[in-house]
């Protein structure tokens, strides 16, 4: 069943060989890298199919007529895909089969299901020692939470996230993307990745346990330094920055931009473009922390000289003085940004649009040959 020849020989996983028993976000995220990357992903769904083919709109829509949700094909690209019903014993026995001789086993169920049908990783490593069994899951394979499923939103909130989101007198607020979710799907190719070097020098797998939890808990980074260092919760800040002013949305004559003038010299020349050299004397604004400490008098005054601005005006005066400053783009002016066509992310597979893996090598490729597959395409 698993590929005799590499579908790409320059990608970077080549010959790698991934049993994906996974469904929904996290672990089809995951098992799209590693296709992106190259291995041959086979992906394992119920007869009743992967619950994301039916979530939609918007949905897209095949050659022959099949449709499905847009969001599947989010998460599918470049997999071959398998029926098995676990309850069925030749399709348990094609399934264990197909995991005896993978390289990698990536599953993303309530912790203890798959030990019911034997696909758990102590009994498939007894046949295949060098196996490198994944497991993604809400809160890990320990601890009281072990047997809770997880959801996004709910990880969200629970990993601090929402307290570090949305305006100061605000809700707190989700991202607008499931964070949680991806972060995870990103560190479990990690965490496979490095189980394989390891098994380069010890010729052993091992399983990889991954919790959505510990991984947006991981994410937190200089806010939890905050509060392990004082004792005290950072604030919620909405777009100001807790440690850099001024940092943050200011108007223009046509709507809104981005300027992050992250140092001393930058914020002197962001003084310099908008005509405001009287302020570079400014006892209140000279340091870093005077103008932490009088935000919101420099926020105002900076607001002020923008607003005065068109914004490609003044985006391409800070490009020219090396002053770091944005559009905030809709998804529309994403992808018609020239950078973004520049690097090839937008990509279309059989009439499919999709998202590239944003990995770029010097001396490798992206196996891009297949978009996501239709249930038991394989079988």
């Amino acid at each position: 069943m698993w590929l005799d020849n590499p579908r790409n020989p320059k990608a970077p996983l080549a010959g790698l060989k991934v049993l994906e028993l996974a469904r929904v976000l996290a672990g089809p995220w995951a098992g799209q890298i590693l296709a992106d990357l190259g291995a041959d992903v086979i992906k394992v769904e119920s007869p009743d199919g992967d619950g994301t083919r039916k979530w939609g709109p918007p949905w897209i829509e095949r050659e022959d007529g099949a449709r499905e949700a847009a969001y599947y094909h989010g998460t599918n690209r470049g997999k071959r895909g398998i029926v098995a019903d676990f309850k069925n014993p030749d399709d348990l026995a094609r399934v264990r089969a197909l995991a005896e001789s993978a390289d990698v086993v990536l599953e993303n169920f309530k912790t203890g299901t798959l030990a019911k049908f034997g696909l758990d990783y102590e009994v498939l490593s007894e046949a295949n020692p060098g196996l490198v069994y994944c497991s993604i899951t809400g809160f890990g394979q320990t601890g009281p939470r072990a047997h809770e499923a997880g959801y996004d939103f709910v990880i969200q909130g629970m990993s601090g996230f929402m307290a570090l989101t949305g305006e100061p007198q605000g809700q707190p607020m989700k991202m607008g993307v499931s964070i949680s979710d991806l972060a995870c799907g990103l560190y479990a190719v990690i965490g496979i990745q490095a189980a394989l070097a390891m098994r380069e020098r010890t010729g052993r797998g091992q399983h990889v346990d991954m919790a959505l939890l510990d991984c947006s808990v991981g994410l937190l980074a200089s806010q939890a330094m905050h509060y392990l260092t004082t004792g005290t919760n950072p604030p919620r800040m909405g777009n100001e920055h807790a440690q850099v002013s001024a940092y943050g949305v200011f108007p223009v004559a046509d709507g809104e931009v981005v300027l992050a003038p992250a140092n001393d010299g930058l914020f002197r020349r962001l003084l310099s473009l908008l005509g405001r050299e009287d302020l570079l004397g400014d006892e209140r604004f000279t340091s870093n922390e005077g103008r932490l400490a009088n935000r919101a008098a420099l926020d105002a005054l900076i607001a002020g000289e923008t607003a005065k601005w068109q914004k490609e005006e003044l985006l391409a005066e800070c490009g020219d003085a090396g002053i770091p400053a944005g559009p905030i783009n809709a998804i529309d002016q994403v992808f018609a940004d020239r950078q973004v066509i520049a690097r090839g992310m937008q990509i279309e597979l059989d009439g499919i649009p999709g998202v590239r893996s944003p990995f770029t090598f010097s001396d490798a490729e992206l196996a891009l040959d297949r978009p996501s597959p239709r249930k038991g395409q394989d079988s």
